[in-house]
């Protein structure tokens, strides 16, 4: 699919926040440690879970998918001998069956995850943590297979795992790992990230007691069997509504943004108000899984001027690795040089460059940090989507801004996360059109 955009147009109207793709998968994983009917509320139509699913469906569990959203899955015999390839290859998500999946068979394999293509991004954190459980992961990406032996169910242990990364899907697989494991399992510098966070609410539904959710160190007592009628809540999603943040600063738009999980996006605002943007937030109230709180967020035309301290990221509660490349687009509009370091990623900030080709004066200092210098002019072009949905997304909301015609090819990578994506944004204004 390609998009076709005539930019340069403002924006207005309102925005509902989706629920969130990577709580969404992370539920896709976990579904596997119930032995009975796991329901999954309103998840996002999107390439990623779509895959997943595919997946789960060749591997023995019977899916139904909902015209509302609501996803039923009933396991039966899980038997890796079919296993959808093609669509496990596709997501790096699945590198999450690995905790669910060793409480069911002793000795597997799993082909190897890819996904974004944003450098090195190893599974080591995976590895390690699994590996106190008596979980042991061979193999690497570039083998197309990871090789898992098992021997989580011989019985309860007390084990404390330090984390030597806080990866977000490295503690979604311990904890699901010790999710079935009777005993204690302490898991130490654990990221406290908002699907980390859904996924112990949906754990605490299946009757695995969690202590410390929201913090670095999470205790989990672990249970011998799950078999009941669940119902998971995936939460909103963060990392939309910084797109449409993002969007709005950029082409000078007032947009209100709905179902905003604000505990999640407090430092990025707050980032943003350093810039100029001005915004304001209604009064708080929950989500459907009873404890992420939502607000509305206006934002308002504003004057941008550079940030006067770089921007990174950092674990939770610091600015979210997966919005800071919604920074990029606002700085070219921003009086001034603003320094970005996205210092998790060898492979990210190069695709910051593909909007130079839209006009904007961004400068490559390594592997790692860019300049960026504005405010620009910025203009249409013929772009082809890089291999990464959140660059691929920057690039679009470049366009947007961008006076004239512009094409983004082979945006695979943008429907990995976002659904139905150019609807909503011709519902607020935008002139865009997607084609085969």
């Amino acid at each position: 699919m390609n998009y076709h955009v005539v930019g340069g147009n403002t924006l207005s109207g309102e925005v509902t926040t989706n629920r969130s793709k990577n709580a969404a998968v992370a539920l896709l994983a976990a579904s596997l440690l119930n032995r009975g009917k796991t329901t999954l509320k309103r998840m996002p139509r999107i390439e990623e879970v779509k895959r997943l699913i595919e997946v789960l469906q060749s591997i023995g569990v019977e899916v139904v998918w909902e015209e509302g959203g609501d996803v039923h899955l009933t396991p039966g015999k899980i038997d890796l001998s079919n296993i959808n390839r093609e669509s496990a290859e596709r997501t790096r998500s699945i590198a999450m069956f690995i905790g669910p999946l060793a409480h069911l068979i002793s000795s597997f394999e799993l082909p190897a995850p890819t996904g974004c293509d944003l450098g090195k991004r190893s599974l080591g954190a995976h590895i390690d943590a699994l590996q106190m459980l008596g979980i042991q992961v061979e193999g690497n990406e570039s083998a197309h297979v990871y090789d898992v032996k098992s021997s989580v169910n011989k019985g309860a242990r007390s084990t404390e795992i330090i984390m030597f990364e806080m990866s977000d899907t490295g503690v979604e697989n311990v904890l699901m790992a010790a999710a079935k494991t009777p005993g204690t399992t302490v898991i130490k510098f654990a990221s406290a990230n908002y699907m980390v966070q859904d996924l112990c609410v949906f754990l605490e539904a299946c009757g695995v007691k969690i202590d410390g959710i929201g913090t670095s160190t999470l205790v989990v007592h672990g249970v011998k069997e799950i078999h009941a009628d669940i119902t998971g809540y995936p939460s909103e999603d963060p990392i939309e509504s910084m797109f449409f943040f993002s969007l709005a600063a950029t082409t000078g738009s007032q947009l209100t943004v709905k179902r905003v999980p604000i505990d999640f996006l407090e430092l990025e605002l707050f980032t943003l108000g350093h810039m100029g943007l001005t915004y304001a937030k209604s009064e708080k109230y929950i989500s459907d899984n009873g404890r992420t709180v939502l607000c509305d967020v206006t934002v308002m035309k504003s004057k941008l001027v550079a940030a006067k301290e770089k921007i990174h990221a950092r674990p939770y509660p610091g600015i979210n690795i997966d919005n800071l490349p919604y920074f990029v687009p606002p700085a070219t509009q921003a009086a001034g040089e603003t320094l970005i370091h996205d210092w998790v990623y060898e492979g990210r900030a190069k695709h910051y460059l593909e909007l130079t080709k839209l006009g904007a004066d961004i400068e490559l200092m390594d592997l790692h940090r860019v300049v960026v210098r504005g405010p620009s002019n910025l203009h249409g072009a013929d772009v082809t989507a890089p291999p990464a949905l959140r660059p691929s997304t920057l690039i679009l909301i470049g366009m947007l801004a961008a006076e004239g015609e512009s094409v983004l090819r082979d945006v695979y990578p943008i429907n990995r996360g976002y659904e139905n994506l150019h609807e909503r944004l011709k519902a607020l204004g935008a002139q865009i059109e997607a084609s085969e």
